[in-house]
Parts: C-alpha cells; sequence; structure tokens
C-alpha cells in the first residue's frame, strides 16, 4: 500500500512527542470504511517512522469511537475477489498498530463495537469514558470476530472467557469491561483529563526502554498473530455465505430479532 494515501477520514495532530490519530466518519459513528482503514495505515506507519513520536493516541470525532466494519462496505463486497483485499487492509492496519514502535492508547468515548473494538483491543492502553459501551458483536449477523480480535481476546482473557465473550455478543458496559481486564481503566469523569494523566505519566518514564519491551513481545508474537489474521480472513468469508448471516444481516436493516438456523 502507498504510503501517501490521502483522505480526511483520518486526522492526525502532533504535539511534541505525542501523536492524536482520529477516526472522522462522526456521521456513521466512526464506522470504518476501505478508505478509512487505509488512511490509518498510512498515518500509523508515517508516525512509526518519526523519531520525535514516543505515544499515540487514537480516537473519534463525534459521539463514539467507532461502530465497527461499515455495513455497505460489507453488503457491496459479496464475492471472494472483493472481499478478500478488505481484510488485507484490515490485516496490515490491525499488524501495524499492534507492533507500531510507540506507546499506544485508545481513549474510547460511546461504542467501541465489532471492528472498531478489535482496532482499540490492538493498543497498549484502554481508556473508556465511564458511560461508554463495548461490544464483540460479530454474532449477531452470524459472522465470526476480526481485526485479530480472536488473538487480543485470548491474550487478555485466556481461551475459555475469549470464546464466552464471543459468543455472547453482549454488549459492555466500561465497568464490566475493566472487570474482566479488556480495557486498563475507566476515566472516571473528563476521558481527555484521565488521556492526559496516563501520556503525562507515560513522558516522564524511559520510555525507549517500554517500547523495547513492546518489541520484543510483539516480535515473540508476531506468528501467532498474522496465523490468526489470516484464518479470520477465510473464516470471515465462509461465514459470510451462511444462510444464518444472510438472516442476520436482513434482520439488522429492517430492525427486528434474527431467526437463526444454523446453517
Amino acid at each position: 500500500m502507498s504510503i501517501n494515501f490521502v483522505t480526511d477520514k483520518v486526522i492526525v495532530k502532533v504535539d511534541g512527542r505525542v501523536a492524536r490519530v482520529e477516526l472522522n466518519r462522526p456521521e456513521s459513528l466512526n464506522a470504518m470504511d476501505v478508505d478509512m482503514i487505509k488512511g490509518l495505515v498510512c498515518r500509523l506507519k508515517e508516525i512509526g517512522e518519526a523519531d520525535d513520536v514516543d505515544i499515540v493516541v487514537i480516537s473519534g470525532r463525534g459521539k463514539a469511537f467507532s461502530a465497527g466494519g461499515d455495513i455497505k462496505t460489507m453488503l457491496s463486497n459479496s464475492d471472494q475477489s472483493a472481499f478478500y483485499p478488505v481484510m488485507d487492509c484490515i490485516s496490515e492496519l490491525v499488524f501495524t498498530l499492534y507492533s507500531l514502535p510507540k506507546l499506544t492508547i485508545s481513549a474510547i468515548t460511546g461504542a467501541a463495537a465489532g471492528l472498531g473494538f478489535s482496532l482499540a483491543l490492538a493498543t497498549d492502553y484502554i481508556i473508556a469514558d465511564k458511560n461508554s459501551k463495548l461490544a464483540m458483536n460479530f454474532i449477531g449477523i452470524g459472522l465470526i470476530p476480526d481485526g485479530g480480535a480472536h488473538f487480543f481476546l485470548e491474550k487478555r482473557l485466556g481461551e475459555t472467557k475469549a470464546k464466552q465473550v464471543i459468543w455472547d455478543g453482549k454488549m459492555l458496559t466500561s465497568e464490566e469491561a475493566l472487570s474482566m481486564g479488556l480495557i486498563q481503566e475507566v476515566g472516571d469523569g473528563d476521558l481527555e483529563e484521565a488521556v492526559h494523566k496516563k501520556v503525562t505519566d507515560w513522558l516522564s518514564r524511559p520510555v525507549q526502554a517500554m517500547i523495547k519491551t513492546k518489541k520484543i513481545l510483539a516480535e515473540k508474537n508476531r506468528p501467532q498473530l498474522l496465523k490468526l489474521l489470516e484464518l479470520e480472513k477465510y473464516g470471515q468469508q465462509k461465514m459470510r455465505e451462511t444462510q444464518d448471516h444472510q438472516e442476520g444481516i436482513k434482520a439488522f436493516i429492517e430492525k427486528r430479532k434474527p431467526n437463526f438456523i444454523g446453517k
């Protein structure tokens, strides 16, 4: 992917040693379409090469962090030849973010659902507003999590609890997510203040030693993450071919409860 991909769906502002990356599709609750995904990859790679930046904060403009993958994109890419390149973009985004040689924070307001939640889980530290809602809710439309969610959930929760979160697909409060170990902090009061406090703390530490630890663990986990991203890619296409997925999408559009049949 060209590092010169330009889109206004991702906004980057650098202040000293901190880069703020903002998802900018507030009218769709920052649902991620292909342009946004490509824009994130390119901006993160640029930041990764910036020697003067040590910390990256990711947030969403408007009322939500990200409602997930764009439903219209899913509906328009019904065949494999169109779908696989989208999944490859998602995989590149997740791997780029997870292995970024910077300290990364997700600042969550509103919803972080589906692929949006996967994106947050790929960062080093998640701070959620006390009124935010988090969900790994792919199951609701007959799909499996993607964006490396199998990897991140298993790492944070262990296999048994990870399966439960995936299969339940429930919307979690920030306090519930914190008690489970899915996020590290609930911003009690002003989220921006909580983010500023964490950033200030990190800036006072030997950041390069922290980043080296991150690099070592990311390199150790590289084969497993890449393998799971590949399994999610082909597994998701299989799920898209099921009757249950078609029913899930139809029910979502018609705003009714789906009638799944296990096919």
